[in-house]
């Protein structure tokens, strides 16, 4: 493991700038890549915004997407074998690429977190208010009060610890999941599908009316669905054997939420109308109208409950995702050093915390004063999407680049740690150059331009000369034979 110059120069000053290690298992850190993910959430947020992309496409979008996405989470998988940190791709990238590229890769993951954290609050009053009232689900003032007091519980979980934290997530996400598979269910078998389902959906030839344009939209939106497994990394410090379970945590996490979507996707697909699915009142609660259709009445509402509770675990997750990687940018002095600080009982970065929370509640009341909530979702989707497929295409880059003296050893390590890594830095980056003509201004100002706001911090510490930036020695961006050798012996 590689640990950086900031952060020995703290433990030997006797600064703590610890988590609580070695308190997560398997199960554990599998339940945080599913919430990470937000199946429920994701389908009741994006159905509308794909099928406007891409019309019946959506299964088709997810699933090429997912194959790409599947090397990225390889990719992970690998790299958190070599490099336990709280930073993930943070660290990663720095070590088998760049500094800046390490840094610009770790900012990535903090805006989009910042971003998604102020338009995930939308569907959590929007999934509340539908219980009572259609009128009242579109009433943007209500929802953004309902969505700021679920946003506040949400952090006081996370700063009471990561082990109260998971104990939440596993009671929600086991009630969600088995509400998204009885409403799959009842949708399946539905005595009556207003659209016969095809296989055509799984095809490419499906973006035929759409064109490389509309393939692209989906895939930029389909990244956003499946984005936010690769929280079990970013708890690898907090993680028991942290080389092996963080990175099956996030593939065994990423599996589940890509047959959910698969699944949800083709039902939405079976069941509900072009109108329901393109009408923009819809664009937070779509599951609700799906609910309605399937099993009209109370019963229908009880898939709001796993939407409420997606929300509710994914905002959960992106707080400790957006956290732990201020709080290593803090330890190692690239950001301010008072975000590396933690709680001396909870042991969680407490700066962070607070100052997340601060900045998500201002940018969230200032978001009623952009537009609809579906445009601001749909904006935000797009952004954030622009944002992922950079920092993924930069750990799948660096998982090739560290490995790369066993990439030919056997199948399976050219396989797992070039080919399909490889794909999926090429989908990434393909989806990021192709999809830029056709975003709105206001999504490439947010999506881009939070981007470029990290040249600021990058200049400040290149200046002030903070250790993170110094260049990796070039025997060590390569994986170690003393490293994979400890690592076999404890497989």
């Amino acid at each position: 493991m590689v640990v950086s110059d900031a952060a020995q120069s703290s433990a030997a000053s006797g600064e703590t700038h610890e988590l609580r290690s070695g308190v997560l298992g398997l199960f554990d850190s599998a339940i945080m890549g599913i919430a990470g993910s937000a199946p429920a959430y994701s389908i009741a947020a994006t159905t509308t915004a794909l099928f406007a992309a891409v019309l019946y496409g959506g299964p088709a979008a997810l699933l090429y997407c997912g194959i790409a996405m599947f090397g990225i989470v390889f990719a992970f998988n690998y790299l958190n074998r070599v490099d336990q940190h709280a930073g993930a791709s943070y660290s990663w990238v720095r070590r088998a690429l760049h500094p800046v590229l390490g840094f610009i890769s770790g900012w990535s993951v903090v805006v989009s977190a910042l971003i998604f954290m102020v338009i995930a609050t939308f569907p959590a009053g929007s999934s509340v208010l539908s219980l009572f009232s259609d009128t009242l689900a579109s009433n943007k003032g209500l929802v953004t009060l309902l969505g700021a007091v679920f946003f506040l519980l949400m952090v006081g979980a996370v700063a009471a610890g990561v082990t109260v934290t998971v104990t939440v997530q596993i009671i929600m996400s086991c009630i969600e999941i088995a509400f998204l598979v009885l409403f799959a269910l009842l949708a399946i078998f539905h005595a009556h599908h207003v659209t016969a389902f095809s296989w055509h959906w799984f095809s490419p030839s499906v973006f035929h009316d759409s064109g490389s344009s509309g393939f692209v939209a989906g895939a930029l939106l389909a990244a956003f669905y499946y984005w936010g497994w690769d929280v079990t990394s970013n708890l690898n410090e907090e993680t028991k054997n942290a080389h092996r379970t963080a990175g099956l945590g996030g593939l065994l996490g990423a599996l589940v939420v890509f047959l959910l979507f698969e699944v949800f996707t083709v039902s939405t697909n079976l069941v509900l109308t072009p109108k329901q699915l393109q009408d923009p009142n819809n664009a937070a609660d779509i599951l609700h109208v799906l609910g309605q259709t399937v099993w009209p009445g109370w019963g229908g509402k009880l898939i709001v409950v796993a939407v409420l509770l997606s929300t509710v675990a994914t905002l959960e997750t992106t707080l400790i995702q957006v956290t732990r990687t201020l709080f290593t940018m803090g330890r190692d002095r690239t950001l301010p050093a008072a975000l590396g600080r933690v709680h001396p009982v909870r042991k969680t970065p407490v700066v962070a915390t607070v100052l997340i929370a601060v900045l998500s509640l201002v940018l969230f009341v200032a978001s009623q004063y952009v537009g609809s909530i579906s445009t601001i979702l749909t904006d935000g989707y797009n952004a954030i999407g622009l944002q992922i497929c950079l920092y993924y295409c930069l750990a799948a880059v660096s998982v090739i680049v560290l490995y790369r003296r066993q990439l030919f050893r056997s199948v399976g390590n050219f396989v797992f740690m070039l080919l399909w890594p490889a794909v999926g830095a090429v989908f990434m980056a393909f989806v990021f150059v192709k999809v830029i003509p056709g975003l709105s201004d206001t999504t490439l100002y947010v999506g881009l331009g939070a981007l470029a706001l990290g040249i600021i911090p990058i200049v400040i510490g290149w200046v002030r000369g903070a250790p993170y930036y110094k260049m990796v020695p070039k025997d060590l961006r390569v994986a170690q034979e003393q490293e994979l050798e400890e690592l076999e012996a404890n497989l």
